[in-house]
């Protein structure tokens, strides 16, 4: 069971870089170590959420995959989610459906 939370993880990891990608929030260049290295949630002090998601949040689970390490089962990115993308309006639904489905899969393998 608990590999199937991992695959499906992974491939909503994927799921959510083509998304950020296709609504043009994708960065190309990596934001500071200093902006990375921020104590604030979500680095929200130096970074905006959606480059939070890339260079901290998906570089982060997917490193843990791969190195087979135990994923976070306690975790709510939806509520920040919904603020931080609020202004995209209809375009956003299928990125905080992405989102939803990460809360819920990490959430899940914990139960």
């Amino acid at each position: 069971m608990m590999k199937k939370h991992i695959e499906h993880t992974a491939q909503l990891l994927e799921e959510l870089s083509k998304e950020l990608q296709r609504l043009n929030l994708w960065q190309e260049q990596k934001p500071s170590p200093l902006e990375l290295s921020s104590s604030a949630p979500f680095c929200c002090d130096t970074l905006t959420f959606e480059q939070w998601l890339q260079f901290i949040f998906i570089d982060k689970i997917s490193e843990m995959i791969n190195q087979g390490k135990r994923l976070p089962t306690k975790i709510a990115l939806t509520p920040m989610a919904e603020v931080s993308f609020k202004h995209l309006s209809a375009q956003g639904e299928s990125l905080l459906v992405i989102i939803k489905k990460i809360d819920e899969t990490l959430t899940a393998q914990g139960e």
